[in-house]
């Protein structure tokens, strides 16, 4: 989506008009989305706040969305989702299984397609990286380990 480059060519320049530059990350994703974490920041609740409308204005110029999550703001198109980007990529790379590790709602349509791979007979695990607050995901993972390091444990 050409929406997704022009956004990511100007997120640096928004967040600075912001403020909110020092202690966000931009994160690119291969293409299909750019997401902004504020968790880093010295009042990670007031960065997400102060980018919320800016960033919304900034999608929506580009027809792009706004999916929040904790602590971070992803900027895709509308209809693309982990799960829709897991399912071309599994099929881009012909995978034989998928192991999937979620931490935020935003990671429930990635279970859904794990789901779905799983019921075409690729095998699949679903991982929860520790996420208290998100009890729909530890509910529907195969697994929970204890956050990111828990994840590179289980690698």
């Amino acid at each position: 989506h050409p929406g997704v480059a022009a956004v990511r060519a100007e997120l640096p320049g928004v967040l600075d008009r912001v403020g909110a530059w020092r202690g966000t990350w931009i994160e690119e994703k291969g293409g299909r989305a750019v997401a902004v974490h504020t968790r880093r920041a010295a009042d990670p609740q007031a960065a997400f706040e102060a980018l919320r409308e800016p960033l919304a204005g900034l999608a929506a110029r580009h027809g792009l969305i706004v999916e929040p999550g904790r602590m971070v703001l992803e900027l895709r198109p509308p209809g693309m989702d982990k799960g829709v980007a897991l399912m071309e990529y599994a099929r881009d790379i012909g995978a034989e299984s998928v192991l999937y590790a979620g931490d935020d709602l935003g990671d429930l349509p990635a279970y859904t397609a794990v789901d779905k791979l799983r019921s075409a007979g690729t095998p699949g695990l679903l991982v929860c990286s520790g996420s208290d607050e998100v009890t729909e995901l530890r509910e529907r993972a195969d697994l929970v380990v204890d956050g990111p390091a828990g994840v590179v444990g289980l690698l």
